[in-house]
């Protein structure tokens, strides 16, 4: 018994650290871009202009996927448990020939159809996804080769850069979604350049002389069947824009955008548990105890999610008046139930890493691929009656999907013994839904959400309670 309390002891010691380590990034990049919300509503005027952009960025990481070839999943994967410089430099080797490829063929095809076909800042667009793709899969490798403080210094690199161009090209200069673009673009590819400069961990594992064709074929093997998931995922998560473009128009897709930006701090929050968990659970997939430190683990985390989603949203509306612009207003009205679907999308997101574990990628496609048939399913049959409650409520029904289709599939990787607690945070969750729609004012909003953190906080229980205190304040102490 000793022996299993300190094993845990340590593996959550080393969870603490990562969740520090990827809060700075993610936080932070996720603070500023949350602050350039009301930059962007206020001096981006006309919503369609915006919701072409969002379109735009929609389709970059539909895009993303298959310009990288997934590389920033097997790249991780095959570096993490890598415990041979030259195999290391085998895989790094193979990374950047591959980018070079593809990202080659990217602009060549973007090239061919600035010919051919007359497409609003494909330039622009193109140069985003190029930046995009660089930055997932470079810093994934800085996480594989086990410099986490590299990948958060780049996401924080990059987030400033993003405000402060953003500032310069849309708010001095006045260049509107253009501005944005570029905001983008050079902060991202300067962050990358900047932290390279430092670590030299892409340079120093560089060697163009090495043959990196064995090792290619295992982190191709291993990347292939994420593709279509990929483009599953794409259909389950993104593809609601393209929805509410098509039947509702650019206005209304610069709306939902809004509210996307702000929900996307629960989905940011979940991130980087995946992030941290992703590590813990890969190196600890095979200890004796794994099902009850995996329990653990998830247990804490419904508990977790629940107090964010709550805690957030109610703050959030409470203030939301002078955070956007009046014509971005309505927003407000789709938050909570976006953020009710982020925080079913971060439980499914747990089940996830038996296939990382066992490396048993193909198998993550038939959930996928029920969630996205789901999605689409739905998109058509609802929006037009529910407009974008109809695109809400989609994404409700096909996160829970997945969420029961995984939570089965996964009994074959590990088994969760789940906490009868976990009702109340569950219940809160979704009656709170009354009062976020009608209380009469941020008093209300206020004491409605000090009851339901109040509930939360009681029922999970001294020792879970403690639990996550302890890593809320490890992680603040970390983050300062």
């Amino acid at each position: 018994m000793t022996e299993n309390n300190n094993r845990s002891s340590s593996r959550g010691s080393k969870f603490i650290k990562d969740v520090g380590v990827y809060a700075i990034g993610n936080i932070g990049s996720k603070l500023i871009t949350f602050m350039m919300v009301p930059l962007y509503t206020y001096f981006v005027h006309d919503t369609s202009d915006f919701g072409y952009y969002d379109v735009c960025l929609t389709v970059c990481f539909l895009l993303l996927p298959f310009v990288t070839l997934q590389l920033r999943d097997g790249a991780f994967r095959f570096l993490l448990d890598c415990d041979d410089n030259t195999k290391r430099q085998r895989i790094v080797t193979f990374v950047s020939r591959t980018m070079i490829t593809t990202l080659a063929l990217a602009m060549l095809v973007a090239l061919v159809m600035s010919f051919t076909t007359e497409i609003h800042y494909l330039g622009y667009a193109t140069g985003l996804l190029i930046a995009l793709s660089l930055q997932e899969v470079y810093s994934q490798v800085f996480r594989g080769l086990g410099n986490n403080r590299a990948f958060a210094v780049t996401g924080i690199l990059s987030a400033l850069g993003i405000g402060v161009f953003s500032i310069l090209f849309v708010a001095i200069l006045g260049w509107g979604i253009k501005g944005i673009f570029l905001a983008n673009i050079v902060a991202r590819l300067l962050a990358l350049i900047l932290v390279e400069c430092r670590v030299r961990l892409i340079t120093r594992n560089t060697r163009w002389s090495l043959s990196s064709r064995q090792v290619g074929l295992d982190i191709i093997r291993y990347t292939l069947p994420l593709l279509p998931g990929s483009l599953c995922w794409w259909l389950t998560g993104s593809s609601d824009r393209l929805f509410i473009k098509y039947f509702l128009g650019l206005d209304v897709n610069g709306i939902y955008a809004v509210a996307i930006r702000f929900t996307s701090i629960i989905s940011t929050l979940a991130i980087i548990f995946y992030q941290a968990w992703q590590e813990t659970a890969i190196l600890q997939y095979h200890s004796p105890d794994r099902d009850r430190f995996f329990s653990k683990m998830f247990n804490s985390y419904i508990f977790a999610l629940a107090g964010i989603l709550i805690g957030y949203a109610f703050m959030l509306k409470a203030n939301y008046n002078w955070l956007v612009a009046p014509q971005y207003r309505e927003s407000l009205m789709y938050i909570y139930p976006m953020g009710l679907s982020a925080v079913i999308f971060g439980l499914a997101a747990f089940f996830d890493m038996g296939y990382q574990c066992a490396k048993d990628t193909p198998r993550t496609l038939p959930s996928i691929v029920l969630a996205a048939v789901v999605n689409v399913a739905l998109n058509f049959a609802l929006i037009k009656p529910l407009g974008v409650y109809g695109v809400i409520v989609t994404q409700l029904v096909t996160y829970l999907v997945l969420f029961f289709y995984r939570w089965h599939d996964m009994r074959r990787y590990f088994i969760l013994k789940i906490d009868r607690r976990c009702i109340i945070p569950v219940a809160v969750m979704l009656l709170w839904t009354i009062p976020f729609y009608y209380s009469p004012n941020a008093l209300f909003d206020i004491v409605f959400m000090v009851i339901a953190l109040g509930c939360i906080a009681w029922t999970c229980g001294k020792e879970l309670r403690d639990q996550l205190l302890s890593k809320f304040i490890k992680t603040h102490d970390s983050i300062k």
